[in-house]
C-alpha cells in the first residue's frame, strides 16, 4: 500500500478519503462512547462530560488539523516542511498550556459550570477529561500536516490505512480497558487513553509514510516553477481563514450545548439532552461527514496549479470530472442518509448496538437524525467550492461564512424555543440552520471571485489584441526604409 497511485486515479482517490472519514471522524467517536456508556453507573452524566470536554477541545484547539491543507497546498520541499512543523510544535505548546489553564483556574469553571449551567460533578469531570486531553492537539495536528503532503503525492491509500489502524487501535484498547480497574476507579480514561493510542498510530504510520515514499525525492527548495518557496507568513495567511471557518464549526457543538442546556434550565432533563447530543452526533455525521474531504480534490489535481507540477505530470482530470464525481458522492451520501435515518428502528440499532444505550434512550435520539439527513447539500456545496478557492489561494474570501454561520446558530437557538422546539431537537435543527448560511456565503464569495477573474481574463485578451492589432497595421521595416530613400532623392 505504499506504492504511489496513478495521477489520474481520482476515483480511488476520493474513495479513500471517503473511508477514512467514514471510519475516522464517525466510527471512533461511537467507539469511545461505547467505552463510556458500557460504565452502567452514571453512564449519561459520563457521556455529558465526555461530550463536553471533546467539543471544547476540538473548538479551541481543531483548528491545527487544517495545516493538512498547507501541507497539500504549500509544501514543496524540506524546507517547507519543517516550517510546517515548527508551526505545529508552537501551537501545540499553547494548546497543552491552555488545556492546563482550563482545567485548573477558575477561567474553566466559569465556561464549564456556569455558562453550561452543570452541575458540579458533571463540571468536574469535564475539567478533568479536558486536562486529560490536553497532549491530544500536538500528536492530531502533526499527523495531518504529513496526511497533507501524502495527499499532495497521491499516497490517499496510505492516509487511508493510517486512519483505519486508528479506529482499529481505539476499538482494541476501548475493549482492553473495560476489563481494566480503570472502569470503576476513572472511567473517563477509558475513552481517552484510546483515543491516544490511535491518535499514536496514525501519526507513526504517516511520518513513517513520508520518511519512506517522499522525504528523499522532494528537493531541499522550491524553485520557482513550483510556484517559489513557501514562507510562514504565507502559510498562515492560507491556513487562517481556513482555521476561523473550523473554529466556528467546532465552537457550534458547544455553543448548542450551552444554549440547550439553559433552555432546559440546567436541570436532570438538560444533562439528558446534551447527553442525546452527544450520542447522535457521531452517528449523524457518519453519511455525510466525508464529504467536507471533496475540497482537497482540487489543490491535489488541477493541473494549472504550479505546485503541482512535480507530482502531476500525467494527469488527465479536469473540472468537469470532479464536478461529476461531487454531485455522485452528494447523491450517495444523501441516500445513506435517509436510509439509515428514516428506515424504521435503523437509527435505533446502530445506537443500540454500536454505542449500546438503551432503547428509550435511543428512541429520543431518532427526530435529532432525520434532521441530519438534509446536511449533505449545503455541506458539499461548501467543500466544492472551498477547494477551488484554495487552488487559487482565495481563502481569505471565506472568512465572511464563518461569522454568518455563527450568527444564524444563535438566532435559530434563540427563536426555535419560542416556537416550541427544545432539547436535542432545537441544537441539531440550528445547526442545519448554520450549514445552510455558512454555504450560501461561500457560494456568494465563489461568484465574487469568478467575476473577477473573467473580468481580468477579458481585460488580458483585450490588451493581447491591442498588441496584435498595433503590430499588424505597423508598417515592415523594408517598406520603411523605400520611403525614406525615395524623401533623400526627392531632395
Amino acid at each position: 500500500f505504499l506504492q504511489k497511485p496513478a495521477a489520474e486515479d481520482c476515483f480511488w482517490y476520493t474513495t479513500f478519503l471517503v473511508l477514512h472519514y467514514l471510519l475516522f471522524i464517525s466510527v471512533f467517536q461511537q467507539a469511545l462512547n461505547r467505552g463510556i456508556a458500557a460504565v452502567k453507573e452514571d453512564a449519561v452524566e459520563m457521556l455529558a462530560s465526555y461530550g463536553l470536554a471533546y467539543s471544547l477541545m476540538k473548538f479551541f484547539t481543531g483548528p491545527m488539523s487544517d495545516f493538512k491543507n498547507v501541507g497539500l497546498v504549500f509544501v514543496n520541499s524540506k524546507r517547507d516542511r519543517t516550517k510546517a512543523v515548527l508551526c505545529m510544535v508552537v501551537a501545540g505548546a499553547v494548546a497543552a498550556v491552555f488545556h492546563t489553564l482550563i482545567a485548573y483556574s477558575d477561567l474553566g469553571y466559569y465556561i464549564i459550570n456556569k455558562l453550561h449551567h452543570v452541575d458540579e460533578s458533571v463540571g468536574s469531570k469535564t475539567r478533568r477529561a479536558f486536562l486529560y486531553l490536553a497532549a491530544f492537539p500536538f500528536m492530531d495536528a502533526m499527523a495531518w500536516t504529513h496526511a497533507g503532503i501524502l495527499l499532495k503525492h497521491k499516497y490517499s491509500f496510505l492516509v487511508g490505512c493510517a486512519s483505519i489502524s486508528d479506529v482499529i487501535a481505539q476499538v482494541v484498547f476501548v475493549a482492553i480497558l473495560l476489563h481494566s480497574h480503570l472502569e470503576c476507579r476513572e472511567p473517563l480514561l477509558i475513552p481517552i487513553l484510546s483515543l491516544y493510542m490511535g491518535a499514536l498510530v496514525r501519526c507513526t504510520t504517516l511520518c513513517l509514510g513520508y520518511y519512506r515514499n517522499i522525504h528523499d525525492v522532494i528537493p531541499d527548495r522550491s524553485g520557482p516553477e513550483m510556484g517559489g518557496e513557501a514562507t510562514i507568513r504565507k502559510m498562515l495567511s492560507f491556513w487562517w481563514p481556513l482555521a476561523l471557518i473550523l473554529a466556528t464549526q467546532r465552537i457550534s457543538r458547544p455553543i448548542v450545548n450551552l444554549f440547550v442546556s439553559r433552555d432546559l434550565g440546567g436541570s436532570s432533563t438538560a444533562t439528558e439532552a446534551v447527553a442525546i447530543l452527544t450520542a447522535t452526533y457521531p452517528v449523524g455525521h457518519m453519511p455525510y461527514g466525508w464529504l467536507t474531504e471533496i475540497r482537497a480534490v482540487y489543490p491535489a489535481f488541477d493541473k494549472n496549479n504550479p505546485s503541482n507540477k512535480l507530482v502531476n505530470t500525467n494527469s488527465t482530470v479536469t473540472a468537469t470530472h470532479i464536478k461529476k464525481f461531487t454531485f455522485v458522492c452528494m447523491a450517495l451520501s444523501l441516500t445513506l442518509c435517509f436510509v439509515m435515518f428514516w428506515t424504521p428502528n435503523v437509527s435505533e440499532k446502530i445506537l443500540v448496538d454500536i454505542i449500546g444505550v438503551d432503547f428509550a434512550f435511543a428512541e429520543l435520539c431518532v427526530v435529532p437524525l432525520r434532521i441530519f439527513s438534509f446536511f449533505p447539500v449545503p455541506v458539499t456545496v461548501r467543500a466544492h467550492l472551498t477547494g477551488w478557492l484554495m487552488t487559487l489561494k482565495k481563502t481569505f474570501v471565506l472568512a465572511p461564512s464563518s461569522v454568518l454561520r455563527i450568527i444564524v446558530l444563535i438566532a435559530s437557538l434563540i427563536v426555535l424555543p419560542y416556537l416550541g422546539v427544545h432539547g436535542a431537537t432545537l441544537g441539531v435543527g440550528s445547526l442545519l440552520a448554520g450549514f445552510v448560511g455558512e454555504s450560501t456565503m461561500v457560494a456568494i464569495a465563489a461568484c465574487y471571485v469568478y467575476r473577477k477573474q473573467k473580468k481580468k481574463r477579458n481585460e488580458n485578451e483585450t490588451a493581447t489584441e491591442g498588441e496584435d492589432s498595433a503590430m499588424t497595421d505597423m508598417p515592415h521595416t523594408e517598406e520603411m526604409t523605400d520611403i525614406v530613400e525615395m524623401r533623400e532623392e526627392n531632395e
